[in-house]
């Protein structure tokens, strides 16, 4: 089992993190947000924290609230990640917009960026340079896939790239993300992922690389209800169809509380065999401390 953590991404900073909160930096502001994860007492004290931030969020339902700003901060902002490949020393900047929303998201899952690496660079590994004659693009499925960091990067790794998400206005978000990064011809899909999957396998579609990030719970474009522990078995059985037979790599992370880095093992191990990487994603803070942020399990064959 592996232990991953960004690197090198300058314009996000976990400060802090304890007492199911966390105190980050986006660029140029600081957030407090809650965060489950973090049942140990902080490092530093709730009168530093609030001396350092910009904002903070406030809970008032299961997942929403409003934020309170502590600090003269703009509701929406821009950040950008340096995306480099191991195969070339190239490397894309992403950029993200990101917005004060009512759920206690900003736009963008830091942790995520050991993805978005990981699918820069296969892409780029599966991409001839030259490409022959008649070689086709590679092709690249993101599933649950909110604003779209790993579109991008997949985007601008040279794939072909399909992005869906059952919330039309985050794929908007995503367009945008798109648009402020210089990339374009994304195909966007606003769909439950689950019916989209089945019918992609009843078209025999192929694609080379596919990412699912799949909430614990969540609503599909038609109030479809999706249950990680519940259907996570029956997408992956279709998702597995759609990978093309000689080159393929796939990407599952999940964050669910109590959701073993072992289930992602038993799903997967069949058909990754000896090639699985499994493990957790985390984010280092600058008291040292290792906040968890979801499992993980993913493969390539090339």
């Amino acid at each position: 089992m592996q232990l991953l953590s960004p690197e090198n991404f300058n314009e996000y900073e976990l400060i802090d993190c304890g007492d199911f909160e966390k105190l980050e930096r986006f660029g140029a502001y600081i957030t407090i947000r809650p965060e489950p994860q973090a049942v140990w007492s902080k490092k530093l004290s709730p009168a530093e924290w609030e001396k350092t931030a910009h904002v903070k969020f406030i809970q008032k339902g299961n997942n929403s609230g409003e934020w309170m700003k502590l600090k003269q901060m703009p509701d929406k902002w821009q950040i950008s990640y340096q995306v480099k490949s191991q195969k070339s020393k190239g490397s894309s900047q992403l950029n993200f917009k990101l917005s004060l929303t009512s759920f206690k998201h900003v736009g963008i899952f830091p942790e995520q960026a050991v993805n978005w690496k990981y699918i820069y660079d296969s892409i780029q590994r599966l991409t001839p340079n030259p490409s022959p004659p008649g070689e086709g693009r590679v092709k690249f499925l993101n599933l649950f896939a909110y604003t779209g960091a790993a579109s991008l990067a997949a985007k601008a790794a040279g794939a072909d790239v399909t992005h869906l998400d059952s919330v039309k206005q985050v794929v908007t978000w995503a367009r945008e993300n798109m648009e402020q990064s210089g990339l374009t011809d994304i195909r966007w899909i606003v769909e439950d992922a689950l019916k989209f999957v089945k019918r992609e396998v009843k078209r025999e579609n192929k694609y080379h690389g596919i990412i699912l990030d799949p909430p614990a719970y969540g609503i599909g474009a038609n109030g479809e209800k999706w249950k990680l522990e519940e259907n996570i078995q029956e997408m992956i059985f279709n998702v597995l169809q759609l990978l093309d037979e000689k080159k393929h790599f796939l990407i599952l992370n999940a964050y669910s509380l109590g959701f073993s880095s072992l289930i992602i093992e038993n799903l997967l191990k069949d058909f990754a065999k000896d090639k699985l990487e499994t493990g957790e994603l985390f984010l280092h803070s600058k008291t040292s401390l290792k906040l968890p942020l979801g499992v993980f399990g993913r493969f390539r064959n090339f």
